[in-house]
């Protein structure tokens, strides 16, 4: 299976069209549709339901066409790293960011770090930390930035300095709201938002006991999201300080939980991983920044 099939498979697969794609590829038709036929002969599942102006993915395709720009990125990766081997001053880096308001540091740092080498190109992915550390471990990024202890027999990392501060998005003139924080007592019964990740790691260790009073209405990846719902009166958002605007005005409040929840972020890479040349200068800056 050659990459450039791979290539050809995702072209049509995104246009769902063998004439659009074969344009886009610069190839004929007849051409492409020989490579698909042989990709689909070489894996022996049908990819694609062929209708008079238009093609359709199989369950098998859509299967490929999730693996293939797994392995189609990394070739890219690949062929971008060696290019770059010999270039101190350029080249590309990626990372896969968890949400914490940490994540302005690291642009400040990379803001700062492209006055000295202003050909860097930098490439962003977001998710939770499990699904950051799933392409970290593809090998489909570099570095990953998650709001939990990393493993340290997979990752080295580097911790970013202060934490995030863990607290309840409101809605502004809820009862709520008066409080200065918000007790686990607090919640109890109420309808509550939260990352399915944080709602079994960081949540029980704030409330112990009272872990099985409170309950889980909905789980969200993106605490933007979840406070959209928060807005329309549907819940409580347990998330980080600063990751949703709740300035005067806004609609939402936030308060912060009681007794203090705090979370720190690491930079993450791994272990024996060779770094590109503007990927170790960019980690070494990073270091001495972090350190100081």
């Amino acid at each position: 299976m050659e990459i450039r099939t791979l290539k050809y498979f995702l072209a049509v697969a995104e246009e769902e069209n063998m004439t659009r794609a074969a344009e886009r590829l610069h190839v004929t038709q007849p051409t492409l549709s020989k490579q698909l036929k042989a990709l689909e002969e070489e894996l022996g599942k049908k990819l694609f339901l062929r209708h008079s102006f238009s093609v359709e993915l199989t369950a098998a395709g859509r299967l490929l066409r999730e693996r293939a720009k797994d392995l189609v990125k990394m070739a890219d990766k690949i062929t971008a790293e060696f290019a770059d081997l010999d270039d101190m001053a350029g080249g590309d880096v990626y990372f896969g960011l968890a949400e914490s308001r940490m994540v302005g540091l690291l642009a400040r740092e990379i803001r700062r770090f492209k006055r000295i080498c202003p050909n860097l190109r930098y490439h962003i992915t977001s998710g939770d930390t499990e699904q950051v550390t799933e392409k970290l471990d593809r090998g489909v990024i570099d570095f990953a930035a998650i709001v939990e202890e990393p493993n340290a027999a997979k990752y080295d990392c580097l911790s970013f300095p202060g934490s995030d501060v863990w607290g309840v998005v409101m809605p502004e003139g809820c009862a709520l709201a008066e409080k200065s924080s918000v007790r686990a007592e607090d919640l109890a019964g109420l309808a509550l938002f939260c990352s399915e990740q944080s709602w079994r790691r960081d949540i029980p260790s704030w409330c112990g006991e009272m872990m099985d009073s409170l309950r889980l209405e909905g789980s969200f990846r993106l605490s933007y999201n979840g406070s959209v719902f928060v807005r329309e009166g549907l819940g409580y958002l347990l998330t980080l300080d600063r990751l949703v605007d709740t300035s005067p005005g806004s609609g939402l409040a936030f308060r912060p939980l009681e007794p203090r929840l705090e979370t720190k972020m690491y930079l993450i890479w791994k272990k024996g991983r060779i770094l590109t040349p503007i990927a170790g200068r960019l980690l070494s800056s990073l270091r001495e920044s972090f350190a100081s």
